[in-house]
């Protein structure tokens, strides 16, 4: 029985920033399960690759070069999606920027800076599920998965845009999840903690993944197929009276105490 309510066979999955990274995994984790999968995002070569091999695991698969800061290549995007493949079951919000404005000082940061920090981690949100919205209560069935971040619970220095965006998809997810609860929709929300999501064939890279990976409870950081049985159980009918919750995976970091703020404690050196 809970194998079966895990079954995803004959969902069809729009998985926004698909090409690379948590959302590449997650897209293989959904096709594992039987969901048919849209990859969306802006590069039209990471979302192909997903998408052949989403097909190269026996299921349909759409690659759509989306902006989802852009609403009418958003509309477009879900428009398309039902048209091919009959329906949108599965909605997961992963399109994201972070890492590069994260040191720098509020007075530096610019109006467009700041504009697209939030469009493209929240505003993108609002969008994919307002196109998805009409259709999954209409149907009396759906799930929406969004993904915010550590950042969005905690706080970090320097780091305006992407804590704001991802702090709003948390209350995002519970407005949504309160407002379609008798509608047959659930709305969650995953908020990962440190993965490693580059390649660390670069020894700096390495150096820092493993520096990092030493402040955390389980002494490693996470592997973007970590996030991939949480998000098939979000989707699942397994989690049909979960709605509005938020889940970190983060190998205890937040628990533990592991914060993102930027800051470490002074320690003496002793000769």
């Amino acid at each position: 029985m809970i194998l079966e309510d895990l079954n995803l066979e004959g969902k069809v999955a729009v998985i926004t920033g698909g090409g690379t990274g948590l959302g590449k995994a997650m897209s293989h984790a959904l096709a594992g399960a039987g969901a048919d999968v849209v990859v969306a995002a802006r590069r039209v070569g990471p979302i192909e690759e997903t998408a052949s091999e989403v097909r190269g695991m026996g299921r349909r698969a759409l690659a759509i070069s989306t902006d989802v800061a852009d609403s009418q290549q958003v509309e477009r995007m879900v428009e398309r999606a039902i048209s091919e493949l009959g329906k949108v079951d599965i909605l997961i919000n992963n399109a994201g920027i972070g890492g590069e404005q994260v040191t720098k000082p509020i007075w530096e940061i610019t109006d467009e800076e700041w504009r697209i920090g939030i469009d493209t981690n929240l505003t993108g949100a609002f969008y994919c599920s307002r196109a998805v919205g009409r259709h999954m209560v209409e149907r009396g069935s759906g799930r929406v998965i969004n993904i915010s971040s550590g950042y969005g619970l905690r706080g970090g220095r320097d780091n305006f845009m992407y804590c704001c965006a991802k702090a709003g998809v948390v209350l995002l997810t519970r407005s949504l999840a309160l407002t379609w609860a008798r509608d047959g929709v659930r709305v969650n929300c995953i908020v990962p903690g440190f993965f490693a999501t580059v390649p660390l064939d670069r020894p700096e890279i390495r150096q820092y993944i493993e520096s990092t990976a030493r402040f955390n409870p389980m002494g490693r950081v996470g592997e973007p197929g970590d996030v991939g049985p949480l998000a098939v159980f979000l989707a699942s009918e397994a989690s049909d009276y979960v709605t509005g919750e938020i889940f970190c995976i983060d190998g205890g970091g937040l628990a533990g105490g592991y914060t993102p703020t930027g800051y470490a404690p002074i320690i003496p050196l002793k000769g």
